[in-house]
């Protein structure tokens, strides 16, 4: 859970940006370069912003869409109070089952897998096809939603993702500022320093974040990793 507020991001590029009393950017800019700054971290990193949906209600069909908020599903896990359900490849089914399209679940046999296609990040297929009655777990990567603030001084709001991407987004919203000031002696080439140190800051986390991975079937595996 985020402790890092918002507003408190807005300050420090405030002052490295040498615009403490905020008039070549005000805070409600700065706030635009902030917003964009967690949708771009989703971007790069879609395990920024997981969302875990217990109560996905599946349309009748075999053909799923993620809720409207989300960018790519993850992962589909369950029938909710039944069964797990595993990933297959489309084209074992269309050669084994040509019609596994129109074959329908029911209460006694409920969805057994999922096809996804990266190709096609919102949408995914379940077999056997869905009614309107099931409900599965599914977890899917969502955009933030835009942060609104009225009042600078007095503002709690944190920040939608974890506080480990506080310095990237700090860095992306420098790289905008900067980037707006380009024609100035320096700032294209400090526009470019905070970019890189954003994107190396999220690149830097994904090689972390594979080292520790657990890896299915080989609990020691991370063992004496580092």
């Amino acid at each position: 859970m985020a402790t890092t507020k918002v507003v408190d991001i807005i300050d420090r590029a405030s002052i490295i940006l040498q615009d403490s009393t905020n008039v070549r950017f005000p805070n409600a800019e700065l706030l635009k370069f902030f917003n964009d700054a967690q949708k771009e971290v989703v971007l790069h990193r879609p395990d920024a912003n997981m969302q875990n949906d217990a109560t996905f209600d599946c349309v009748a069909g075999s053909k799923q869409t993620i809720p409207t908020t989300g960018l790519r599903l993850v992962d589909v896990i369950r029938n909710v109070g039944g069964r797990a359900i595993t990933q297959v490849d489309r084209k074992i089914l269309d050669e084994t089952l040509p019609n596994w399209h129109e074959t329908a679940a029911d209460a006694t046999r409920k969805i057994e897998h999922f096809i996804f296609d990266p190709a096609d990040p919102k949408h995914f297929y379940v077999y056997p096809k869905a009614t309107n009655a099931f409900d599965l777990e599914i977890i899917y990567s969502a955009a933030p939603s835009d942060i609104s603030i009225s009042n600078f001084s007095t503002d709690t709001t944190v920040i939608s993702l974890d506080d480990v991407y506080a310095n990237a987004i700090l860095d992306y919203v420098l790289y905008r500022a900067y980037q707006k000031d380009s024609e100035f002696a320096g700032n294209a080439q400090r526009a470019m320093m905070h970019y890189q140190g954003f994107s190396n800051a999220l690149g830097i986390k994904t090689q972390a974040d594979a080292a520790i991975a657990p890896i299915p079937g080989t609990p020691d595996a991370n063992a004496g990793r580092g």
